[in-house]
């Protein structure tokens, strides 16, 4: 029987219990992708993720992130929360403030800023929908997007939709049925949907669903958001919301996640900071 270190990271909140969970298994080697699949279906988080020896001397380690149905390539909050938990367990040390992950998606670099990290994300690219598939969204969302929407691929592929403002983002019921057909139809992990805010606390709400992936609705997503900030690239909106900004999410959901959004030429950074909820180990056999 193996056993193995664990940990449950908060991320996206600087206070227990308010953001994104994500689960954590740190010295995963030996570990069957099988066994990876199993454990995340058992934790039932929006993500799982599992710390190796890096495979290129360019990185400091490697990380598998699986959801309960799938692996994926990238995700942002397992990013951050596995980066956290590495740190806090001393298996690697920042390079000049740096640390480098390697992923599905290639070797990714964050910046350790205080309590903050900050991702350097995948580049983005988007793809169109048919008028057909525009007509079937605002089905689902049983409301009209204020502007094209678009599906944007970093790694995961959201659906992107701007709504006419936050609190059609916080009233919004989309029908799940009709979300998973259509996002196993395009080959996408679901739907990313954002309003602008005018309460002086953010600039944006965002809110994730993904029931394809056993995700009615992602608490606080890294890539939903690095995606609505793509978007903004996308459809020539550029730094509508300034050089930085800060989005909140998971509202619906007892939560309250901050995400920090900033911009360097065409790059978008993903800031966040993370507590540790639970520390513990797993047996496996």
């Amino acid at each position: 029987m193996k056993t193995v270190r664990f940990k449950q990271v908060d991320v996206f909140t600087r206070v227990p219990f308010r953001g994104n969970p994500v689960a954590v298994v740190l010295h995963a080697s030996g570990i069957s992708a099988e066994d990876m699949q199993r454990v995340a279906a058992w934790t039932n988080l929006s993500e799982t993720t599992f710390v190796l020896p890096p495979s290129s001397p360019a990185a400091d380690y490697k990380l598998r992130i699986f959801t309960p149905r799938a692996e994926l390539p990238f995700a942002g909050h397992p990013t951050i929360g596995s980066a956290h938990a590495v740190l806090e367990a001393g298996i690697v040390k920042p390079n000049n403030g740096r640390l480098r992950q390697e992923c599905g998606a290639g070797i990714l670099d964050l910046l350790v800023d205080g309590d903050t990290l900050w991702l350097d994300s995948p580049l983005a690219t988007d793809t169109a929908l048919s008028d057909s598939d525009v007509r079937e969204l605002e089905k689902i969302l049983k409301v009209k997007a204020k502007n094209t929407p678009l599906i944007i691929n970093v790694g995961p592929r959201w659906l992107v939709a701007e709504l006419a403002d936050a609190g059609a983002v916080d009233a919004l019921r989309p029908d799940m049925q009709i979300l998973t057909e259509v996002s196993n139809r395009l080959s996408i992990g679901g739907v990313t949907v954002y309003g602008a805010a005018n309460n002086g606390k953010s600039a944006m709400h965002v809110r994730s669903f993904a029931p394809a992936h056993g995700i009615a609705e992602d608490p606080v997503c890294g890539s939903g958001n690095i995606s609505v900030a793509a978007y903004l690239q996308k459809s020539g909106q550029g730094k509508r919301f300034g050089d930085r900004y800060v989005a909140r999410q998971g509202m619906q959901l007892g939560r309250d996640g901050q995400v920090s959004i900033r911009f360097d030429g065409k790059k978008i950074l993903l800031g966040g900071s993370a507590v540790t909820c639970v520390e513990g180990s797993l047996r496996l056999d």
